[in-house]
């Protein structure tokens, strides 16, 4: 694989929060999917309030309409107009910043003009006309790596991105296909990742998917997230990326691969160390 040459990956901004080279670790964070309004609330208010105890930025994650789904009868979401709305609420009352997905050209703009970082995912991470949708919005813009890709290749997505308007760029890790129905994070892609000039995320929980490994719904092994986490950070990942749920088995999506709520506090002050020790080898 030819690598680009490697550069310094500006920080960018989310909230009122700096994320990338030099920074504290930055946290995007919530359930797979929107779910019960007022429950989505209380995660986003634990989590806003876990991480500014320890001093950690924050975003709430959910998507509004999930369409990579293993079966046609899996819960996809409460839809464009009732989840963004959900989603603004979510910003307005917490006073976080949220991100989300976009998996339609059509519902880049409506999506933009609420949520402060869209998310293209990384089956679609290659799709020139998605990509560039999200970039015109202005908006920060996180990409996942596709299971398939190359760390290297994804500067190509980040690069339709920006010249279509993007505000900054973000790429996030998830693992890569490893045989039939699992993964494996190659720790490598991540500061190859950095060197295309980009902030990167650690997403511990994809990660640890096993797709359709129950038939109906994808599997996982929750239990790997914090060791995939710590591994992440101490590789140089500037964010982590975690879904997190009350009750993850009652979950609507992604039921076997969330992390706890309560177990959220303790992973993340372990992480902010790791963070600061990094910091700390590259003054």
């Amino acid at each position: 694989m030819t690598r680009p040459a490697s550069r310094l990956a500006e920080p960018v901004t989310i909230g009122d929060r700096r994320v990338g080279r030099g920074q504290p670790l930055f946290v995007i964070a919530g359930p797979c999917v929107l779910e019960d309004p007022d429950e989505m609330l209380r995660v986003a208010a634990h989590m806003a309030q876990t991480c500014r105890e320890l001093g950690l930025g924050y975003c709430f994650k959910a998507s509004y309409a999930k369409d990579n789904r293993t079966s046609g009868g899996s819960y996809r979401g409460p839809g464009v107009q009732a989840g963004l709305a959900l989603l603004e609420r979510i910003g307005r009352e917490i006073g976080v910043p949220v991100l989300t997905d976009v998996h339609q050209v059509d519902e880049a703009a409506a999506a933009g003009a609420v949520a402060e970082v869209l998310q293209i995912p990384a089956f679609l991470c290659r799709q020139t006309s998605l990509l560039e949708a999200a970039g015109a919005t202005g908006r920060l813009v996180n990409v996942k790596k596709g299971q398939f890709l190359a760390p290297g290749d994804l500067g190509h997505a980040a690069g339709k991105v920006l010249a279509a308007g993007g505000a900054g760029v973000l790429l996030t890790e998830r693992g890569s296909f490893f045989g039939y129905r699992d993964l494996v994070v190659d720790f490598r892609g991540i500061a190859i990742m950095r060197g295309l000039g980009h902030p990167v995320v650690m997403d511990a929980t994809h990660a640890v998917q096993s797709p359709g490994s129950t038939g109906l719904t994808t599997g996982g092994q929750p239990e790997m997230i914090p060791l995939l986490a710590r591994c992440g950070v101490a590789a140089g990942a500037d964010a982590v990326f975690l879904e997190v749920h009350p009750e993850p088995a009652r979950a609507l999506s992604d039921a076997a691969s969330q992390l706890p709520l309560a177990a959220a506090g303790p992973l993340l002050r372990q992480l902010a160390r790791v963070r600061e020790l990094i910091l700390e080898s590259e003054t």
